[in-house]
């Protein structure tokens, strides 16, 4: 009974997560797709930075989609790769960090240390990066909620926020499923090419070939991290 109890966080925190992908609460789930976008959009400017290049801003827009500005070419790697990691860092980086998440809520001392990295990584995103106005109010909103939950104290409640914003974020790559597939899209009367695309035409292949790469990355990483979850919990007793 008692390693039963460690099912029912992540279970209960998956249940929400399916519940709110329901048609009927579009509303519940339009600031977590916005925090999806910043988890994306921050992963090709963190990754931009990795390189040694710079991030200079991100935009969020209301219908949900967003941009990272960032300039490699001064990158200490070659352009065409330091281009490619960086697109890439974008559809790697929300599932590398949602999966970080879920692995570090099996114990409340790592729950209170990655929520409390988590909050400090939005504050200075609000600080230094974001540049629009649905940006600024829904991450602005999240960082309050989390200082409620630390202000708050309970172990249980710190876990299953957790759980859910690393569920939230690592698959928030369903929701991109059809984007990596695609080659190109328009954006405010401009067309721009997809990150997969941009992978492509730095390196080799075709952008759906980068499409079933990444996606069987991102399903690798989400599934290897909620089996440590479990074989950790296991482990322990």
């Amino acid at each position: 009974m008692k390693r039963k109890q460690h099912y029912i966080p992540l279970l209960l925190t998956l249940l929400v997560f399916i519940l709110l992908q329901l048609p009927g609460l579009t509303f519940i789930q339009y600031p977590f797709r916005l925090l999806g976008t910043w988890f994306h959009e921050m992963g090709h400017g963190i990754s931009a930075l990795l390189v040694g290049g710079q991030f200079m801003h991100l935009e969020i827009y209301e219908n949900g989609g967003g941009v990272a500005y960032s300039n490699v070419s001064n990158s200490y790697l070659p352009y065409h790769i330091a281009r490619a990691i960086t697109a890439a860092g974008g559809l790697l980086g929300a599932t590398i960090t949602g999966s970080i998440c879920i692995v570090a809520a099996k114990k409340p001392r790592s729950t209170t240390y990655a929520l409390a990295t988590l909050l400090f990584i939005i504050i200075l995103s609000l600080i230094l990066w974001i540049r629009s106005f649905w940006g600024i109010l829904i991450l602005s909103a999240f960082a309050v909620g989390l200082l409620i939950v630390f202000k708050l104290q309970n172990k249980n409640l710190q876990k299953s926020v957790l759980l859910f914003l690393g569920l939230q974020a690592a698959l928030s790559s369903y929701y991109e499923l059809g984007y990596v597939f695609t080659k190109q899209f328009e954006r405010f009367g401009k067309i721009n090419y997809s990150d997969t695309e941009t992978i492509a035409q730095n390196t080799f292949g075709t952008y759906w070939f980068w499409g079933i790469i990444i996606s069987a990355i991102n399903l690798y990483i989400i599934t290897k991290a909620i089996v440590i979850y479990f074989e950790n919990k296991k482990s322990g007793h």
